[in-house]
């Protein structure tokens, strides 16, 4: 879409992940891939986040870590797939997600939250994973800013579409039979606005490359981890 009806079709897909038919929908998705994960069977986009943390983050078992966007908590079970002992909480925008989590992973505690107001305290986890959503959030530096408040120390954007030469791009596209908004960023300017929150980026994974329309480049999808400085 033209940058300058980015404002005017955010506000109007604003309430999109709210939609009560969409966690049921991604669920139905994610028990397959989570099947061959018990199995053993490898995943790029699981195997990002877990790899990029136990690499990187010394005494991990130790640690809590939150995840904003958290869906049906299915990282949770990630997690425990590979022995990876992190005290894990969700939060995610969708009430219908949450209701899904909490049946789902009963002994987790998940809330409902907004990305870019989130209710935790400075410094209130070890880690936050923001789980695939930054994409979907149109005040996206506020949801970073958010992210950085509420770390004690590390940062993980998970699973980020951006472009290396251009961008960020601005997209609709129906999912799970909803309307809803899609940003692709550029790399540069992203890791830009990490930095201004005092995010240093120390890990990047790569785990998939599409082609983008109408551009000549491809789209990356990406995984940073990020450690807070003062």
């Amino acid at each position: 879409m033209p940058p300058e009806n980015f404002t005017r079709v955010s506000e109007r897909l604003s309430a999109s992940w709210l939609a009560d038919t969409i966690p049921g929908q991604q669920r139905a998705v994610v028990e397959p891939q989570l099947a061959a994960y018990r199995a053993g069977k490898p995943s790029p986009a699981f195997d990002a986040l877990v790899d990029i943390l136990v690499h990187n983050v010394p005494e991990l078992h130790n640690r809590n870590l939150l995840e904003i966007g958290c869906s049906s908590g299915y990282h949770s079970e990630v997690f425990n797939c590979k022995g990876v002992e992190v005290s894990y909480q969700g939060c995610d925008f969708s009430p219908a997600f949450i209701r899904l989590a909490r049946q789902t992973y009963p002994s987790i505690q998940f809330d409902n939250e907004d990305a870019t107001r989130l209710s935790y305290g400075a410094g209130s986890f070890d880690i936050i994973v923001s789980g695939g959503c930054l994409l979907h959030i149109p005040e996206y530096e506020k949801a970073i800013a958010e992210a950085a408040r509420v770390s004690r120390e590390f940062v993980v954007f998970h699973r980020t579409p951006v472009l290396h030469m251009t961008g960020p791009a601005f997209f609709t596209k129906n999912a799970y039979g909803v309307e809803m908004l899609e940003i692709h960023f550029h790399e540069q300017q992203l890791v830009r606005m990490f930095a201004a929150h005092k995010l240093h980026v120390i890990d990047v994974n790569s785990q998939l490359s599409l082609p983008e329309r109408g551009q000549a480049e491809p789209l990356i999808y990406k995984t940073y981890l990020c450690r807070k400085v003062n």
